[in-house]
């Protein structure tokens, strides 16, 4: 089981010391990858980390903070609320939270709070891989493979593979650079799309990159292979991909 990566944001150090001592106990479920006890600086650490789950032990003046989440470019991560007010509950579920923690917390209530995380990522991966396996699979069938279906945890969307410059890898995720300079990113990881992104025109060069042929502009085969691209990218050809490199640049002359 991969564990769920979490973010705390409190102002209570108690609450910092209790989680820590849970993770310590429970590393195959959990894993705190930062905090912090203000919503700024949470926000700077969501961007950086891009945590499954954020757990929340902090005041509201204002509903700023959810606002900024929608806005992410990656899928929003999973809240858990925390409080020693019953009364919060109320606003912890109008934000879809997947739980929230009464205190004083156990560890009975937190192992159950992290399950329905892990439950709810669970469900809703499940979901989006079963639509974007059926597009692709459609767009297959009909021998066009003009477009990849590319899927976050909050939509789909469909694009022309033309219009794909590099795909990188970014963690667990994958960000699609198109040729207008717009950025899409992808809950799936790089290796997925291998399979899936058309092969008489896309190769992948590196662990981290897959090129789109149509828009390489100069090959540099100077202090190693190069790929200049048409947003002015250059991209390193691994070297242990170079020779398989030139078998398909070969084959499409």
């Amino acid at each position: 089981m991969t564990p769920v990566n979490a973010i705390i944001i409190s102002e209570e150090k108690e609450t910092f010391q209790i989680l820590k001592k849970f993770e310590e106990e429970n590393a195959m479920i959990m894993k705190i990858i930062g905090s912090t006890d203000c919503i700024k600086d949470g926000m700077v650490l969501i961007k950086a980390k891009k945590p499954d789950l954020i757990l929340l032990d902090i005041l509201f003046k204002d509903n700023l903070f959810f606002e900024m989440l929608e806005q992410l470019e990656f899928s929003i991560p999973k809240l858990v609320f925390i409080s020693a007010n019953k009364d919060c509950a109320v606003k912890a579920f109008k934000h879809d939270a997947v739980d929230f923690l009464l205190k004083p917390m156990d560890f009975n209530a937190i192992i159950m709070a992290i399950y329905k995380v892990i439950k709810r990522r669970e469900m809703e991966r499940s979901y989006q891989h079963q639509k974007i396996n059926n597009l692709n699979i459609s767009n297959t069938g009909n021998q066009k493979n003009d477009y990849v279906a590319v899927a976050s945890l909050e939509k789909i969307e469909l694009i022309p593979m033309s219009e794909i410059t590099f795909c990188k890898a970014d963690g667990k995720y994958t960000v699609f650079i198109l040729s207008n300079g717009t950025k899409v990113m992808s809950s799936r990881n790089l290796g997925e799309y291998s399979t899936i992104l058309d092969d008489s025109y896309f190769f992948r060069i590196h662990h981290s990159y897959i090129i789109n042929l149509r828009h390489i502009i100069k090959i540099s085969k100077k202090d190693g292979y190069f790929c200049e691209l048409s947003n002015g990218v250059v991209l390193p050809v691994a070297k242990r991909r170079q020779d398989d490199f030139n078998k398909f640049i070969k084959l499409k002359d």
